[in-house]
């Protein structure tokens, strides 16, 4: 059976998918370039053999996890190296899954593309926290992967990485790098975020701050001298800091705001969009840096919604960007058609108003690279539009 799963993972890499979705009574259904797509000539995959995908994946503890929780996420590797990471789920009595290709090397900057000011916050911040932000599927592991990798080649640091799967898996260059898995190595973030104080970090990785407790300890990390890297599934820096500071307890949340007004250095938020020429996926971004002045409207509940601005006027002083501005320069590159990048605007008429009035040093900022996803071919497998 596990052949059988092999040769779908094999043909989705082939034909360049990003995500494979298993459920029982349809084929495998791959995500390719943004868009769900069937394999013709292949069964519908009953529910049992899905079944016996997800016992081959797991091990006892894994097992026992999903019996009692019903859905998990873990990390699934190929016999040929390959990884993967899974979501698995019960979904009207049976098992699905949904697996992401982890690609084999983290991506260096330069192939990425990536503004200065991303490299910025990582290099030339030794404390604080930085946060990438996007919905699901937006890159945010990629960027982060990146960032480790390149403080990894630059300082000389030991770097403590804490993962809900681990994805990347990076080699010591200049820096001494840790990994631990939660499940694996320790049983939670905020536990494992405590330990790690304890073991001579310079930079910290938390995969996901979901939680009170994580973001407590994170900012606390941050306060001692330490580079603490993280995520959230929010859409832009206004909706990140009213979430962390929602984390916690409302007699603490005004010391929350002054406290993360101090430590943060920067909040970089992600929309991955189809490439023009089809080859791929290309992300727009939302850069803010800390300045004073967002500082002081992260202070002041009342002015946080006026981040947006901030961003959108600190382009050259700073480095900032909205979405709006990097979906333009987009357009402007030709990586990205301009009825894509409408669809994906923060308001359309808004973005309309400022693409015409673009000029020519605004439409010089170079966004966030295409990611370019290239099957190598396949004639065995061909797809079709998903179609329910």
């Amino acid at each position: 059976m596990s052949q059988i799963l092999d040769r779908v993972l094999t043909a989705a890499r082939q034909l360049g998918a990003s995500d494979v979705h298993l459920k029982a009574g349809l084929p495998p259904i791959f995500r390719i370039k943004g868009d769900l797509r069937t394999v013709r000539d292949v069964p519908a995959l009953t529910r049992e053999a899905i079944a016996q995908f997800a016992v081959h994946m797991m091990n006892d503890r894994q097992r026992a996890d999903f019996e009692q929780n019903l859905d998990i996420d873990l990390a699934y590797g190929t016999p040929d190296g390959v990884r993967y990471r899974v979501n698995l789920f019960q979904q009207r009595g049976s098992v699905g899954m949904v697996l992401r290709l982890i690609p084999p090397e983290v991506p260096p900057f330069d192939r990425l593309n990536l503004p200065q000011t991303v490299l910025d916050l990582v290099g030339n911040n030794h404390r604080g926290v930085v946060l990438v932000t996007g919905a699901t599927g937006s890159g945010k592991s990629t960027t982060l992967a990146a960032m480790i990798d390149y403080v990894n080649t630059q300082h000389a640091y030991h770097i403590v990485t804490i993962e809900d799967p681990i994805e990347y898996t990076f080699r010591d260059k200049r820096s001494v790098l840790n990994q631990r898995e939660i499940g694996f190595d320790t049983m939670s973030f905020a536990r494992a975020l405590r330990a790690a104080l304890r073991q001579d970090p310079d930079v910290i990785l938390v995969g996901e701050m979901r939680d009170f407790e994580t973001a407590q300890i994170a900012m606390t990390a941050a306060e001692t001298g330490h580079l603490v890297l993280s995520t959230l599934h929010t859409v832009d820096a206004t909706e990140t800091i009213n979430r962390i500071v929602s984390m916690f307890p409302t007699h603490q949340q005004q010391q929350a705001r002054l406290t993360l007004a101090s430590v943060l250095r920067g909040v970089i938020s992600q929309r991955l969009l189809p490439r023009a020429d089809g080859k791929g996926m290309v992300p727009a971004l939302e850069i803010m840096v800390n300045t004073e002045r967002v500082r002081e409207m992260i202070e002041d509940p009342v002015r946080t919604r006026e981040i947006k601005d901030a961003i959108s006027e600190g382009l050259h002083p700073y480095g900032m960007v909205s979405f709006d501005q990097s979906l333009a320069s987009l357009v402007k590159q030709r990586l990205v058609t301009y009825e894509e990048a409408v669809k994906h605007s923060t308001s359309p008429s808004d973005f309309a108003l400022l693409f015409r009035g673009v000029s020519g040093t605004q439409a010089g900022w170079t966004a966030g690279a295409a990611t370019e996803t290239k099957g190598a071919g396949n004639d065995e497998f061909e797809i079709d539009q998903f179609e329910k």
